[in-house]
Parts: structure tokens; sequence; C-alpha cells
């Protein structure tokens, strides 16, 4: 029961077709009654019902100069009027009659007439001959005037209904039919299967959304290749330092001199670096990959950017490197913490490893009209024109750093990660027109 109950109150286009209906009648209803009785006041305020009446008699009073007979007709209509009235019974208390002569005398009157008043009574006045005739009619409440209004347009109303609700029902069942079509084409498809929908509907707004499923189902497939391209690059890549892993651990244990142990722990323990460092670029390439956004929070970019490349200072130094910053004192902003790290950690790490002894690295900070500018340039080696297209491809080498150690991917890592930024990485001339520059900008406020 509570089940058909749900199913019955689950919202339908065709149920809220029917509400709105019902609204829409309901604001007519309420429209239509308030100019009902707004029309009904004027009326009755300028020319009551009783007017007709009060007319009528005076003029039949203008011929009866005899205060008696004009009295004894007087009486006789207020008797015929009240007794209709009440035959009726609609109408509320009798209709009060005052006559008077020219000269204000009373002539005749009913009981209630005395007291009849403009605030209680609808008052109508005419004069006959030497009469002055006063009929007042008792004023009805408003919920009964807006009862017998509301009485008379449901009847309408009723009947209008049906009339309104069957083209409109029907137009709905005609239009939501290809939707239906386009649903159960959707819930027949196979789990794997991203191709097009391959549907083309008539109306306008179904093709809308017909395309948009194209629209999604090929960014799908993108990511899909994409996802399978990397599991196929990475476990490519990983299979020479697993292979040097076991080629080593094979020599260890059947070394025959210490001398043949230490080279091959030694070789084991490069072997293992190099895969762990894969591993960390990998996992950090398939979570800017996450179509979901990153954590945005509040950063002081410039406390941020000092702290990492305090970081890579012990390396630059190794390296007999200058590493150096230039910032402003603080930068607040809001955005991706990790990504931007990943950018800077990359950028720094890539030139630290080609840059020779004695070179430059230098990181740049600044805030700019159009959002936020870090750029590191250094006076290295550089890349050649013709290679840098495909810097940021995965798993790219460039030919100059063959002999480095290093696994393609930060480059890839930092587009992705200014792509979360909402914003782009360029390459550029280096230092002193030599070596590279690599500029990341990305708006002021960077989403995740």
């Amino acid at each position: 029961m509570i089940q058909r109950l749900r199913a019955l109150l689950r919202p339908t286009l065709p149920r809220r077709l029917l509400g709105a209906l019902l609204v829409a009648f309901a604001l007519v209803a309420v429209v239509l009654l308030a100019i009902d009785y707004a029309q009904f006041e004027h009326d009755m305020a300028t020319h009551p019902g009783v007017k007709s009446v009060a007319d009528g008699l005076a003029a039949t009073l203008a011929d009866t100069p005899d205060p008696h007979d004009a009295a004894v007709v007087a009486r006789a209509s207020a008797q015929g009027l009240n007794r209709l009235r009440r035959d009726a019974g609609t109408l509320p208390g009798d209709v009060e009659f005052s006559l008077r002569a020219a000269d204000g005398s009373l002539v005749f009157a009913t009981p209630g007439a005395a007291s009849a008043t403009a605030a209680t009574h609808w008052q109508a006045e005419a004069r006959g001959g030497p009469w002055r005739l006063t009929i007042a009619e008792p004023r009805v409440s408003d919920v009964t005037v807006i009862g017998w209004f509301g009485r008379e347009l449901l009847v309408y109303l009723v009947l209008a209904f049906p009339l309104v609700l069957l083209p409109l029902w029907w137009a709905v069942r005609q239009g939501l039919a290809p939707l239906q079509h386009l649903a159960q084409a959707v819930a027949l498809r196979d789990a794997t299967d991203l191709s097009p929908l391959g549907l083309t509907p008539r109306h306008d707004e179904l093709r809308t959304l017909a395309t948009a499923f194209d629209a999604l189902l090929a960014r799908l497939r993108v990511q899909r290749d994409r996802e399978r391209a990397f599991v196929q690059d990475a476990a490519h890549e990983l299979r020479t330092p697993m292979a040097v892993v076991a080629t080593q651990a094979h020599l260890l244990a059947h070394a025959a001199s210490p001398a043949e142990r230490s080279q091959a722990a030694g070789a084991l323990d490069a072997a293992l670096a190099r895969a762990s460092h894969l591993s960390r670029q990998l996992l950090t390439l398939a979570t800017l990959d996450d179509a979901r956004p990153g954590a945005v929070e509040p950063v002081d970019l410039s406390h941020l950017v000092e702290q990492t490349l305090a970081q890579l200072a012990p390396q630059a130094l190794s390296r007999g490197l200058e590493l150096s910053l230039d910032a402003p004192p603080t930068l607040p902003t809001h955005l991706d913490r990790t990504a931007v790290e990943s950018v800077l950690i990359n950028l720094v790490d890539n030139a630290l490893r080609y840059v020779p002894a004695g070179g430059l690295v230098a990181v740049t900070l600044e805030a700019t009209a159009s959002g936020v500018c870090l750029r590191v340039a250094d006076d290295g080696p550089g890349i050649p024109e013709a290679e840098r297209e495909a810097v940021f491809e995965r798993f790219w080498r460039g030919t100059a750093g063959a002999d480095i150690p290093g696994t393609g991917l930060g480059l890839a890592i930092v587009k992705r990660a200014a792509m979360r930024l909402g914003g782009r990485v360029t390459l550029g001339a280096g230092l002193g027109g030599r070596g590279c520059g690599f500029d990341v900008v990305w708006p002021a406020e960077a989403q995740g």
C-alpha cells in the first residue's frame, strides 16, 4: 500500500502538468472572484438593486395625492417584496420602506426603517409627485457574496478543465514518446559501448539532448583511451627497472666476491630508486588526471613557493647550481595547493637535472592583471626547436638528456597540474638567450 502511494506521489511531467493546471485554474478563479466582487460592490454603491423598485413605486405614487392612499400603496409594496424575499430564502432580513411628504412629515414607515443606515443597508431614494420614498435593503456579508460568485464560477471551471487538460495531456504524452525511445536506446546499450547513439530526433530539445549525450560519450572514449595508453606506457616503463632489479638481485645472490656483491647492491638500489620515483610520478599523474576537482584552500603563494624551493635547495647545492627566487613578500590567494607544488617541484627538478654545474635556475612569481604567473628559467643546454612540440607528452625524453636519469613524466605532470589550476604552461627562451623558460599562468582565484 505504501509503495503504491509512493508511486502515485512520484513526480512525473504529466502530474506536474496537472498540478500546474490546477494552480492556474485556482489563480484564474481568485482573479475572477475579485473582479466580480469589486464590480458588485461598485454597482451596489452607485445603483443598488432596490433603486429600480424605488423608481417604479415613486412613479406610481406620483398619481396618488392622498396620504392615506399613498401609505396603503407603500405598505402593500413592502409586504409583497418582503414576502418574495422570505420565500426565496437566500437574502437576509426585510427591505425597509420610508415615505415622507414634501414638507418632510412621515406618511409611512416599516418597523425597522428608522434604524437603517448606510453601514447596514443599501439605500435608494426616489421622488414622485409630493412624495419622497426611501427603500433600504440589508447588506449581504462578503462571504455570502463570494459564495454566490464562487458557485457560479465553479460550474464554468469544471466544464472548462477537461477541455483544457485533455489537449495538454495528449501533447505531453506525444512529446514524451521520443524521449522514452531515447531512454530505451540508452538502457539497451552494453555498459562498455561508448559509441555514438546514432539518433537524430526531430524535436530540437531532444536533438540537443542526444547531441550532449554523444559529446559525453566522446569524452568518455577519450578518457578510456587515455587510461589504456597510460596503463600500457606505465607497464612498459616499469618493465625496465623491474628487469634490472631481478638481474641485480640474481647477481647479488651469486656474487663470488665482496666487490661483486657491493656492485650488484649499488645497481639494485639505483634500480629500486628509479622504480620508486617512477611509481610516485605515475601516482601524481593519475591524481591530476582525475576529473574530480582538487581541494581549493586559502594559501600564501609566496610562502608556499619559498617552502617548496627550500626542500629542493640541497639538490641544487649538491650539483653546484644557484637557485634563486624573485617573489612578492606575500601573495594570498585561493587555489589547489597540491597542483601548485606539482608544477614547481617538477619544473625545478627538471632544471636541476639538466643544467650543468655552475648554472643558474631562476624562479619568478608575480601577480598580473589577469592572474598569477610562475616562471622557472635556466641557462642550461635547452631543448631543440624541433623537439619542443613533444615536451609535454608522457614518457617523452629529449635526445640531449638520454643519459640523465628520469621518467619522462615531469612536464606531463606540469601540464596537467596547470590545467587543474585553470591555466596553461608555455615553453620559451631561458636566461640570457640560453636554456629553457617555462611560464605557468592561471587565474587569480584558481579553482581545483
